[in-house]
């Protein structure tokens, strides 16, 4: 059933798996922020606890030791282009160096693309292997 749902049931589905498991409720074994048509109040602070921007104030100093950070979003995201941009001027205040964008796009139009183009040749220059060494 899962694999027929729309795009934002399961985004919900993840952020739930995420960010309020709950290992007793199957068959998904996670707590969303509505029951039944209730609002779980509980449950929503879990998930903006959790939330990127809500979490960056402490983790600046594990930021600033990355060798790299790259965000990016499509212009029809919604919230999650603004979110993004949000994201890109706390690190710009903080002075953490990283890449940005917002392409022209949504969450799925592009993914081939934007992984050949921009994730690949970013994690190209920016990721560093150990060398292979020979066994004797």
């Amino acid at each position: 059933e899962v694999e027929k749902a729309d795009f934002m049931t399961k985004a919900t589905l993840a952020s739930g798996a995420a960010w309020s498991p709950n290992p007793k409720n199957p068959p998904f074994f996670l707590d969303l922020t509505v029951k039944g048509g209730v609002w779980q109040p509980e449950i929503a602070a879990k998930w903006a606890a959790n939330a990127p921007l809500a979490m960056l104030d402490q983790y600046i100093y594990s930021l600033r030791r990355l060798r790299a950070i790259g965000v990016d979003a499509g212009t029809q995201e919604g919230s999650i282009t603004s979110t993004t941009r949000q994201l890109h001027e706390a690190l710009e205040r903080y002075g953490i160096p990283h890449a940005f964008e917002i392409y022209e796009g949504n969450h799925t139009n592009r993914v081939a693309e934007r992984i050949e183009k921009t994730m690949a040749p970013f994690f190209g220059a920016n990721l560093e292997f150990p060398k292979a060494t020979k066994k004797r």
